[in-house]
């Protein structure tokens, strides 16, 4: 039997490297608030051509819980011009042995389909590990090669809550000055890096970096966290080469070479639409009418076939096959509007629930996820969403409102700020009546009208099941016990942009019994308990992002025989954050009329005054919460 003997100091060295990434490596100050801990992020960019493109990333996370699962990423996007040359996965337990070797024939390779597209050639390499115990950490690697120049992967210092950062590298190496990046940093003042820079690269560094905690009403991650927005002045995208110093220089790039020769359409289709507006002469009326034709003839399906994310489909085809995606549609609309004689603005946005400007010293085309109009008319522009069926002409909700855009003119683009949404323009008004029986039940009738973001919350009711508008009521009225919907009926005042809603409701045990009298909340229709998470320690500012105005005038009938013992003095409070009133007033022996107005601001505020905004909040809930005595005077 033959036997080899290594050296000591060699055994010791294959067992270091053996064991990688261990969890007691650590710092402590990494651990605090996190979910899961970046241990290395590594970005290596090479320019070699205005159309050729290489680069590799490396990341590894040790996750510590399961919610931070999500940040095991093992997966890549590609297309047909974007290659991956390697891709590989390790995972290490907590010690930092290697258990698994996850090699490109173990990625499932599947279209990036994303729910409601009909075309997309975008695919997806991906691993899905199992993890059996925590902590695990897991080692991604990848390397692509694209002619693609006009997206440079951006550099985010932190992925996002929950994370904290123990090293990070980006880099990008090109062949001349020609090619030399524009970047930008942001949020970087409160973490410390390091930045190289010569002739042919760009270098930063940085390390521990400790996890932020996601707090109630913090601002969009994206807008306080560190990061390089980076972008190269010529580049080539999707066989288009570009030179962009500014958003004018955009927005001429993607008027004269995605919009342009788009807009054509058929004569049958030209006389059509000139056909609906016959005898109409206003601009803004003709616009609707298009706006309407729009929603009747077509439906929304997303397209992103090669240039498909950024250039739309023609006029013709939307016309020819009734739907398109954002781009598609908005393109369609605006060639409809054009054959009637009405000027109209391709609109890049980025969309969504959270306000998202457009940087306007930083024109790239990694901004915007959606496409939509803007009409002039009268000195104002007039918004419309080309992919909704179901919103009213000029009211986009928020799913594009109050942020800054790219318009697209022929003389070049211009960053533009959308419609907002704010304060009383967000109106909910509420009036009703209510008998309380002697029982403790109770019998109403209940009239909305909601305006701004409260119609667009409420008005999709009018195309809901029974049961979901049922249960609707039941969640919006959790403090009314043994809640019954008798009647419902809906008005969608298009033209004005109001929601009506009528309501008919019993409910068993709304006022609950103290001996012969009667306890009876206030405030049935409109009891708003919300209050803000308390933080001994709040790290980040806080916004209130619209803001919102409540009216609500009620009319009790008390049961025969019960007196109000007790009738409170009016209620006021005024902070800057907004304001409350609460009155109730006797009008008969049995008659109690109820008038409340809560107006919630729209505001950016520190993190020192988010605990007085909590107490504007509490302060609502408590007095929202009161309670009445009603006093039985039959037995006296």
């Amino acid at each position: 039997m033959r036997i080899t003997l290594f050296p000591l100091f060699l055994l010791v060295s294959l067992f270091s490297f053996s064991q990688k990434f261990k969890y007691s490596d650590i710092p402590p100050e990494l651990l605090v608030n996190a979910d899961a801990v970046i241990r290395a992020d590594e970005m290596d960019i090479e320019i070699t051509a205005l159309n050729r493109m290489n680069y590799s990333q490396k990341i590894v996370v040790t996750v510590l819980n399961k919610e931070g699962d999500s940040w095991a990423r093992t997966r890549a996007f590609y297309d047909k011009t974007k290659r991956i040359k390697k891709i590989e996965a390790y995972v290490y337990d907590a010690e930092g042995n290697e258990i698994e070797h996850i090699k490109r024939k173990d990625f499932s390779d599947v279209a990036a389909v994303d729910g409601f597209s009909l075309y997309v050639d975008d695919r997806l390499l991906f691993h899905s590990y199992v993890p059996s115990q925590y902590p695990y950490t897991v080692e991604f690697l990848c390397e692509f090669t694209t002619p693609d120049t006009g997206i440079l992967p951006q550099w985010y210092f932190l992925s996002g809550y929950g994370t904290s950062l123990e090293k990070s590298k980006y880099s990008v190496t090109y062949p001349s000055v020609n090619f030399k990046p524009i970047v930008v940093e942001k949020n970087l003042s409160n973490i410390e890096f390091e930045k190289t820079e010569n002739e042919s690269q760009i270098l930063y560094t940085s390390q521990n970096i400790p996890a932020l905690k996601k707090e109630s009403l913090s601002p969009a991650f994206d807008t306080f966290c560190p990061k390089l927005s980076v972008r190269l002045r010529n580049f080539h995208y999707k066989g288009f080469d570009a030179r962009i110093n500014s958003w004018e220089d955009m927005g001429k790039w993607i008027n004269q070479k995605l919009l342009s020769g788009r807009t054509e359409l058929e004569e049958e289709t030209i006389a059509t639409a000139r056909s609906l507006v016959e005898g109409v002469t206003d601009d803004l009326e003709k616009a609707k009418i298009i706006y309407q034709y729009v929603q009747d003839n077509t439906r929304y399906i997303s397209v992103q076939i090669g240039i498909g994310g950024f250039q739309p489909i023609s006029a013709i085809e939307v016309d020819k096959v009734k739907y398109g995606d954002c781009k598609g549609l908005s393109n369609y609309t605006k060639a409809l509007l054009e054959v009637v004689g009405v000027e109209s603005y391709y609109v890049v946005v980025e969309a969504g629930n959270t306000k998202v400007d457009f940087d306007e010293n930083f024109a790239d085309l990694l901004q915007g996820n959606h496409a939509i109009l803007a009409i002039p008319y009268q000195g104002e522009y007039y918004w419309i969403d080309c992919t909704s069926q179901v919103h009213p002409f000029g009211f986009v909700g928020d799913f594009t409102d109050d942020r800054k855009v790219l318009v697209v003119k022929p003389e070049g683009g211009e960053i533009v700020r959308t419609v907002a949404y704010v304060n009383e323009e967000n109106l909910q008004k509420m009036e009703s009546n209510y008998t309380i029986n002697d029982d403790g039940s109770m019998k109403g009738q209940v009239a909305i009208l909601t305006q701004g973001i409260q119609y667009d919350n409420r008005f999709y009711l009018q195309r809901r099941s029974k049961k979901t508008v049922v249960d609707h009521y039941k969640d919006f009225w959790p403090n009314i016990n043994g809640l019954d919907i008798k009647e419902y009926s809906f008005i969608n005042d298009k033209d004005n942009v109001i929601f009506g809603e009528k309501l008919e409701v019993e409910a068993r045990n709304y006022a609950s019994k103290n001996g012969d009298d009667l306890i009876v909340p206030i405030n049935a229709f409109n009891n708003n308990s919300y209050v803000p998470t308390r933080y001994r320690s709040r790290k980040l500012p806080f916004r209130i992002q619209r803001g919102f105005l409540d009216e609500d005038k009620c009319t009790i009938t008390l049961p025969e025989g019960y007196v109000l013992s007790d009738i409170p003095e009016k209620i006021s409070k005024k902070t800057k954050f907004g304001s409350y009133e609460m009155e109730l007033v006797q009008l008969k022996d049995n008659e109690i009329s109820y008038q409340r107005k809560l107006l919630v601001l729209k505001g950016d505020y520190p993190k020192e005054e988010y605990n007085a905004y909590r107490n504007f909040r509490r302060f609502v809930a408590k007095t929202d919460n009161l309670k009445l005595i009603l006093s039985n005077q039959s037995n006296d």
